[in-house]
């Protein structure tokens, strides 16, 4: 099958996906919790008879704690995030709440970041991204001995790296989504899934090529992607399935932590045969229109 023969749509369809997501960053960015810019959460527990909604929530602790946002987390549980304050301050908002609603209110967690700490962890994070970013490239042109490899297996990931963002800024600004450590942890993960699946198919195209030097580089290009598209799918797929269950029965503390794995994951599996290997094609084009145009 011609598979490059539609490499235009391949590049429209992330078009489509990416652009509506950088116009989210660009105008709403994406919402950081605590880890990142410092502050306090306190998660409490309600019992099961006491009707109690966010807004109620807001509205009895406004006068005692600025709050950021509350969430529910669970059966009768919400998480309260907002200024960094200390235990006298969190025993005030406890027996606010006791009073307010005239029941017993149980302290499931309470965490303090402060400021310093969030922008180390921020600039830990942006390091560890460009870290990762350099020595991938280097290690793909090293191994296949050619830069474009190197160059077309990091604009992959930065093409799942810009997907998984987008979409997170989008979930910040339209349902409150906020992005933790747990986010990283899965953008890191993403970065692998890429690599790794454009990996698989760059080394049978490599493969190709030796056993068939003569061959048209466009036909190598699209008898690698034949051959290692099932695999791909397949051992996608098993990982998928588990983390859309997961996304829609696991507790609320990794949901979103699920949700970003398979967003990047779905995204990964899709750029290394219809964005990594049309990026090859491309770079491989670019020496004879050169050459074209000065003669």
């Amino acid at each position: 099958m011609n598979f490059l023969k539609y490499t235009k749509l391949y590049l429209l369809i992330s078009a489509l996906v990416i652009i509506p997501g950088v116009i989210s960053l660009i105008l709403y960015g994406i919402k950081p919790s605590i880890d990142f810019v410092g502050g306090s959460l306190l998660e409490v527990k309600f019992p099961a008879e006491t009707a109690v909604s966010t807004q109620q929530l807001k509205e009895a602790v406004q006068d005692t704690y600025q709050l950021q946002s509350v969430q529910l987390s669970g059966a009768d549980r919400y998480v309260l995030k907002g200024e960094m304050v200390q235990n006298e301050t969190k025993n005030k908002i406890l027996a606010k709440l006791q009073g307010t609603f005239q029941t017993d209110v149980v302290e499931l967690r309470f965490e303090t970041i402060g400021p310093t700490l969030s922008r180390e962890l921020l600039m830990k994070t942006l390091t560890a991204e460009a870290i990762v970013a350099i020595l991938i490239t280097g290690f793909v042109a090293r191994q296949f001995n050619e830069l474009k490899y190197g160059l077309a297996a990091i604009l992959a990931m930065f093409h799942d790296t810009l997907v998984l963002i987008g979409v997170f800024s989008l979930l910040g600004h339209f349902m409150g989504v906020e992005v933790d450590i747990l986010f990283v942890t899965a953008l890191l993960t993403t970065l692998s899934f890429s690599v790794h699946d454009t990996i698989v198919v760059f080394d049978r195209i490599r493969e190709l090529k030796v056993k068939n030097p003569r061959t048209d580089f466009k036909q190598i290009l699209n008898t690698g992607v034949t051959e290692t598209l099932s695999r791909s799918l397949n051992n996608s797929l098993t990982t998928i399935i588990m983390l859309f269950t997961l996304s829609l029965l696991g507790g609320s503390t990794i949901r979103w932590f699920s949700i970003a794995l398979l967003v990047g994951l779905i995204s990964g599996t899709y750029s290394s045969p219809f964005v990594a290997v049309p990026l090859l094609l491309l770079w491989d084009k670019l020496p004879s229109k050169w050459r074209q145009k000065r003669n």
